[in-house]
């Protein structure tokens, strides 16, 4: 018989009896290997083991013959023991620490083998089935197979979640996403890493054969063999039942063993050997472990349901380890969808079984997902296509769960939402069943998902969810479904649309704030429920339609708000978001509403520049026939050309090429009909009307183009083909800025266009001016007739002086470019001729209006104007033809026929202003006359000497506009030729920065901006101070501008300068000069009334630029100014080298309030501001703590050495003359001791009653936050206005908030009051009386403003608590003072202080009837010897 010569190849009857006990005593755990000598033997043929699984084969489906095989293993005395015992030798072969490709491939086949016998009927009866056994043979198929131990294989797993390796950044770490995963990772210390194997093609082959082999016999066998009875059975097959980092469940292994090619079916049931692919043979094994044969109930079906869990979330689960993340490849993706096709599959083919663990599944991967950009959006993918597997009723319970999970108190989730409703919204919306309930109806639609779990997180707490909320509303724009594009729309519709609650999205971030807990089920796959919070109710009762409407303005005005937002990635989100509706017409495409997008091309921050840009880019493909977005792109971009970010002028280049240039197209390639053509031409043409302010950036993007030699002569002969057609302006606009690199132009084309404009009546400006540039760029490469002819027809045009001023320039500098030649006395020589001609002619025109009697009768404005430019740019290029008789006539041109004569008691002036000739002209002549001053001034030295005065008073005293102007406009020019000359002068060219007119503020600023950067001009004297000064001007836009100057422009190139000059701000805007160093400068009188923010009305002023200082430092700069402080101005205070008084109060007052500010705290020590995402590694939290560690030590040292003396003296000596300063003091204090909370003692161990006093005042601020918190809570269950706005960074020190946390620098109008002794003394003694009484009992700011005299100071004094004082202990020299309610004491006047009216006289001490016993005994004894 076949089977027994098979099973003689065994060698069964060699193997001792004692090893075969051994091995089934030791319960097959650790066995003692098979005598190598017999083991050889068997070996002697490689194919045993096959042949004999080929015999066992046909018994293992014939019941006759299987009952025989029992029978003939008795009588041919063939024990199964030692059969079972053999097999089980070669089994744990494979198991060895580096076992061989024959110790693998034989390990397979005994399993099989084994496999085999226990599918053979009787098997259980013979006893051949073992449940350790079992066990090894499904764990060895992974243990077989070659690959890297599990530690490796943990290590490289993490590793490919630490982000791209080519960028140099480090991704997050996953979070722990539940409780489940957060089991101690139990690994051997004595685990080394394995000696490499080396496997060839073959032996790969070969072993996988052997792998399927197995399965297949596996499958066979579970398909006869019931594991009902035997429940570990079945949990081996699906649960990890090997020890950690040695391989996971065989099937949910198996299915991401290899690729699938085309995608799996489990509809069609086919043979087991049909099946060729592990993932095929895997999933049939888990739908069979699914089946009622092997287990009572859901249990099963539940544990292969978790097993799945991780392969949707692209994760490794191994016993007693956490999840690893498996890298994001294709293989993974791959695994996933087949996963989700086997579980739809489950649910289509058993619904009433899979449907709750289903529902369970979805939970779990919404509730374990990591917050990593790329397994998100692959769970919302696996959620999506789950969730439309779900009936109505099922669906609607989900999505009411997922709006709940939106409200998780973790930001993954929040996130996870997101992503999950947007993928919802992919689908196609459900109808509403007439089953389904009432309260679900709504969770069914895509209006719900688009206001409540997107819209409704777009003002999240969290930087990082508000952004991506917006994402994923520009988002639901480009799905294919209509339902969600028209949910936004109506957000944004004012009429009968219902917005988002405005509970919720008003009340998320208070809802977040709260310790919501989500109840989580440790290593369970159970449901997963949400507590429900009283605001998520009323949140979720007011999903009826139409609950609330909001206004299309507010919404809008809501998302632009987003684009200010102080995160760089919520900026970036809001302008996809905006640029998403106005390209689907959901707001419409208004100036204002583009003017979002165009402003942010000049963010502070690069990649929303860049955003910025490509959102732009993007509009202008969508809506490229719109000149209101045509406009927005040119003045977004174009400016982009000469950002400071190098990085950002080449994408804002590759947008003007891919735009404009390259559409450029030549006669035989122009169709009109062309979208991309017709739009470079519209933007050119917008170039040359709306947007000629843009030419000079232009400019700057030809230059860079030209050094890139990009412009080819058929480029230039296409531009030129295009200067006949209606197109000329754009043409000309851009063969002007070509022209001077193009290597061949056709002359003639330009010829004839010049001899069309000159003899045209109407001169087209824009055009002309581009003509001329031609004309000077290819003047070189004409020939002398033509020079001469071009020259006699500028000349020609020029002295008829009827062209627009824009016309003169460029013809004065075409004539220069045709007089041009290598010989430099023969350039002068011609210069002189032609612009020495048009001097004479403007000189001989003047004389005869302003020398004649009648010649300013019939004045024409226009043409004196004219005549002023032309002598003005000729000049120039002809200095030795200018005679002093012009600097005479146009010197008499500036005047003014209103001069009052000067009183006789009143000084004159130095220098007179430019109005001292008498003689009258309108204020355009008189303008531009000084504009043509100037131009003379630049080549004339002795002249611009004299008239430097005059330009200065003129500044001064000047009461017309255009003048003044101009005049800001030539000093400054004058300041680059004649830098020393005019540095004397620049006080007087900075105090326009407090002109009236804001016109001349913001001129002038630019200007200064430019000679600084360029350093024509230092920062000497009050110009430092004067800038600062800018900042908070009268005019918002010069504020912003001035602050874009300073940080952007100023401070990059000086990071010192906020730093230096800090101190002497101080000094400077408090006008106090007292000090020997600071404020030393000289400044006139009228400049110290100009910029003087002296005084408690303008105290908010100085605090605004303060704090703008204060947020542009460094930590470094930070703590070194502390140190400044206490030595150049505390210690002069303390050594009296500053006198206390009046003055000096307002000063030290703002120094103790500027060192309360949460500004002047180091940022490291501050930690993460509000709303900030917690750092989730480790290794950085550990890092911070210890850098906030090693701060704060360093920071409390020098707190300890040059503060603290400071501050103890001052205290003194305040105490001393009993100075509201004090109050300032003591506020510094408590804010600054929050640091060193336990502490204070031992800190202020010199001064123990001002450690008494800091410590009461810190207990007083800790009650009474947290009754505030307390009161919060209990107010946020009440629907309150929404206010409009964000918070201010830090109140100002003078305004008292109405609500919210106190603020810890006292009110002004309370601190700086009467002067009295008397008051002195109350206020010394009252320190944070104000600031500790409820604010309800407080009289209003307008009233302490209005009545400061009549003040009326409520709360206690340090030493006097309110209350009883029975659990307070004080420290020595501290008195308590116990306060007797009156008769007439009631709660709403028992913080109300009676003081008695000086006029009247103090009542006389109250006599006490108390005798001292010593009298008493003297007067008895008395009595007694009288007696």
């Amino acid at each position: 018989m076949e089977l027994l010569r098979a099973l003689q190849l065994l060698k069964l009857n060699a193997a001792s009896a004692v090893w075969v006990d051994t091995v089934w005593d030791s319960e097959f755990a650790d066995i003692e290997p098979l005598d190598s000598a017999i083991e050889e033997d068997i070996k002697v043929d490689s194919g045993v083991l096959k042949k004999v699984y080929k015999q066992l084969l046909p018994f293992s489906s014939d019941e006759d013959n299987a009952q025989s095989v029992w029978k003939v293993f008795v009588e041919n005395g063939i024990s199964v023991k030692t059969l079972v015992a053999v097999l089980a030798s070669f089994i744990h072969g494979g198991k060895a620490r580096c076992p061989s490709v024959e110790q693998r491939r034989y390990s397979l086949q005994a399993a099989a083998l084994y496999l085999l016998l226990l599918k053979i009927p009787g098997s259980v009866a013979n006893k051949v089935f073992h449940q350790i056994l079992f066990d090894t043979c499904l764990e060895i198929v992974l243990k077989c197979w070659p690959q890297s131990s599990g530690k490796k294989r943990k290590k490289d797993s993490l590793k490919s979640s630490q982000g791209d390796p080519r960028s140099g950044k480090r991704s997050k770490p996953p979070k722990k996403a539940s409780e489940e995963m957060e089991v101690d990772d139990e690994e051997d210390d004595d685990e080394e890493d394995e000696e490499e194997v080396c496997f060839s093609a073959q032996d790969l082959l070969r072993l996988r054969e052997d792998v399927v082999g197995l399965v297949r016999t596996l499958l066979r066998l579970l398909e006869r063999f019931s594991l009902k009875d035997k429940p570990q059975s079945a949990d081996s097959c699906i649960r990890v039942s090997v020890p950690p980092g040695d391989g996971g469940d065989i099937f949910t292994e198996l299915t991401n063993f290899e690729p699938v090619v085309g995608e799996l079916s489990f509809a069609e049931k086919r043979d087991v050997d049909q099946l060729e692919s592990l993932p095929e043979l895997a999933y049939r094994g888990l739908w069979l472990l699914c089946s009622s044969n092997h287990s009572e109930g859901n249990e099963c079906r539940r544990r292969v349901f978790q097993r799945l869990l991780y392969v949707v979330l692209l994760m490794r689960k191994e016993e007693r380890a956490k999840p690893c993340l498996l890298p994001c490849t294709q293989a993974a993706y791959s695994a996933r969808d087949q996963a989700v096709l086997f579980i739809s599959h489950l649910v289509d083919e058993q619904p009433e079984a899979a449907l709750p663990l289903l529902r369970i599944l979805l939970q779990h991967i919404c509730h374990q997902i990591v917050e990593k950009a790329e397994y998100r959006a692959s769970g919302a993918q696996a959620v999506g296509k789950l969730a439309s597997k779900m009936p109505c009723h099922d669906y609607a319970t989900f999505v009411k769960w997922l709006h709940s999970y939106s409200h998780s108190p973790r930001v993954a989730f929040r996130m996870f939402a997101l992503d999950a409703a947007l993928v919802l919204l992919g689908q196609e919306e459900r109808e509403v069943g007439v089953a389904l309930e009432p309260e679900l109806a709504p969770y069914l639609s895509h209006r719900f998902l688009v206001h409540h779990l997107v819209y409704g997180r777009h003002s999240d707490l969290s930087p990082t969810v508000r952004g991506h909320a917006l994402h994923c509303l520009a988002q639901c724009l480009e799905l294919p479904a209509s339902n969600a594009s028209k949910c936004i729309h109506e957000l944004f519709s004012s009429s009968s649309t219902s917005a988002p609650s405005m509970m919720e999205t008003g009340r998320s971030e208070q809802t977040l704030k709260r310790t919501e807990t989500i109840q989580r089920t440790a290593l369970t796959f159970r449901t997963i429920e949400l507590s429900k919070h009283k605001s998520l109710a009323a949140t979720h009762r007011s999903l009826g339609p139409d609950t609330t409407s909001a206004d299309d303005q507010e919404t809008v005005a809501l998302f632009k708000q987003r684009v200010s937002d102080p995160k760089t990635n919520v900026r970036k989100c809001a302008l996809e978001t905006i640029m998403s509706l106005l390209k689907h017409g959901v707001i419409p495409c208004s100036p204002e509403n583009l003017a979002v997008l165009s402003e942010r091309c000049r963010d502070p921050a690069v990649s929303v520049k860049k955003k910025a840009l490509q959102s732009l880019m993007d509009l202008l493909t969508a809506l490229s026939d719109s000149a209101e977005v045509q406009e927005a792109w040119l003045r977004g971009v174009v400016p982009t050309v000469i950002d400071s970010e190098s990085s950002v002028q080449e994408k804002a280049l590759e947008c003007l090429d891919h735009v404009i240039l390259k559409h450029i197209k030549s006669h035989g390639n122009y169709r009109q009909d062309d979208t991309f053509q017709r739009l470079a031409w519209d933007l050119l043409g917008l170039m040359c009307d709306k947007c000629q302010d843009l030419r000079r950036y232009f400019g700057k993007a030809f230059s860079v183009w030209a050094r890139q030699q990009k412009f080819t002569s058929a480029f230039v002969n296409s531009l030129i083909w295009h200067t006949k057609s209606d197109r000329a302006p754009g043409a000309w606009l851009v063969l002007a800025k070509v022209a001077g690199s193009a290597s061949k132009l056709n002359y003639g084309t330009i010829l004839e266009a010049w001899d069309s404009a000159v003899s045209s009546p109407v001169v087209d400006v824009a055009t002309t001016c581009h003509i001329l540039t031609v004309i000077g760029h290819i003047a070189a490469s004409l020939n002398d007739d033509t020079k001469r002819r071009l020259v006699t027809d500028v000349m020609g045009w020029l002295k008829r002086f009827s062209l627009p001023l824009e016309v003169i320039s460029s013809s004065v500098d075409a004539l220069f470019s045709l007089g041009q030649s290598e010989n430099v006395k023969d350039t002068m020589s011609f210069l002189n001729e032609f612009c020495g001609e048009l001097v004479s002619v403007c000189e001989d025109y003047l004389s005869g209006v302003l020398l004649n009697e009648k010649g300013t009768e019939n004045l024409n404005e226009e043409q004196l104007v004219k005549y002023l430019y032309t002598l003005g740019v000729a000049s120039l290029h002809c200095p030795a033809k200018v005679q002093k008789r012009v600097f005479l006539l146009v010197q008499s041109i500036l005047t003014s026929s209103e001069q009052t004569a000067p009183e006789a008691d009143v000084e004159l002036p130095a220098s007179q202003p430019l109005s001292q000739f008498k003689s009258s002209m309108p204020t355009v002549v008189r303008a531009h006359a000084v504009i043509t001053l100037g131009k003379l001034c630049l080549q004339h030295e002795e002249l611009m000497l004299r008239y430097l005065p005059a330009f200065a008073r003129e500044l001064e005293v000047g009461a017309e506009l255009a003048v003044r102007s101009n005049v800001v406009v030539v000093m400054c020019d004058l300041c680059v030729r004649y830098p020393n000359t005019l540095s004397r002068y620049i006080p007087n060219v900075s105090a326009c920065l407090r002109d009236p007119e804001p016109l001349i503020r913001e001129q002038t600023l630019i200007m200064l901006t430019n000679l600084l950067q360029e350093e024509f001009v230092k920062w000497k004297g009050a110009l430092f101070y004067r800038f600062a000064a800018a900042l908070v001007d009268q005019d918002p836009a010069i504020a912003d501008l001035c602050e874009y100057c300073l940080v952007d422009l100023l401070l990059k190139k000086n990071p010192l300068m906020f730093s230096q000059h800090f101190i002497e701000c101080i000094f400077h805007f408090n006008s106090y000069d007292k000090h020997k160093k600071y404020n030393k400068f000289h400044q006139t009188e009228s400049e110290k009334m100009r910029f003087s923010l002296k005084g408690l009305v303008n105290q908010g002023k100085r605090f605004r630029i303060y704090k703008f200082l204060l947020k542009n430092f460094t930590d470094e700069q930070r703590f070194n100014i502390t140190t400044r402080i206490s030595q150049d101005v505390l210690a002069c205070f303390v050594d009296s080298e500053l006198p206390l008084d009046s003055e000096g109060a307002e000063l030290l007052a703002d120094v103790f309030d500027v060192l309360s500010l949460k500004e002047m705290k180091l940022t490291a020590m501050s930690g993460p501001a509000a709303g900030d995402d917690a750092p989730d590694d480790e290794m950085a939290v550990a890092k911070a703590v210890l850098q906030k560690k090693l701060i704060s030590q360093v920071q409390k040292k020098n707190f300890v050495e040059n503060v603290i003396p400071m501050v103890i003296a001052l205290k003194n000596l305040l105490e001393e003359q009993r100075s509201p300063v004090l109050r300032h003091l003591m506020a510094y204090l408590q804010v600054t001791m929050q640091d060193y909370r336990s502490e204070v003692k031992e800190l202020f161990a010199a001064d123990e009653q001002l450690a008494a006093e800091v410590e009461f005042n810190l207990n007083m601020f800790e009650k009474q936050k947290q009754q505030e918190q307390l009161e919060q809570k209990i107010s946020s269950f009440t629907l309150s206005p929404r206010t409009k706005g964000g918070a201010a960074s830090s109140p100002d020190p003078g305004v008292l908030p109405q609500r919210g946390p106190t603020t810890l620098v006292p009110p002004r109008s309370v601190q700086r009051i009467s002067h009295t002794p008397k008051s002195s003394d109350t206020l010394r003694r009252r320190t944070f009386a104000a600031l500790l009484t409820p604010m309800g009992e407080r009289a209003s700011q307008g009233t302490r403003s209005s009545e400061p005299a009549k003040r009326v100071f409520d709360g206690r004094a340090i030493s006097t608590p309110q209350g009883s004082i029975n659990e307070l202990t004080f420290g020595e020299q501290v008195s308590a003072i116990h306060c007797d309610p009156g008769r007439n004491s009631t709660p709403e006047n028992e913080s109300v202080l009676h003081l008695m009216s000086p006029e009247h006289r103090a009542p006389a001490p109250r006599q006490w009837n108390v005798e001292s016993p010593v009298v008493r005994k003297s007067q008895s004894r008395s009595r007694r010897m009288k007696l």
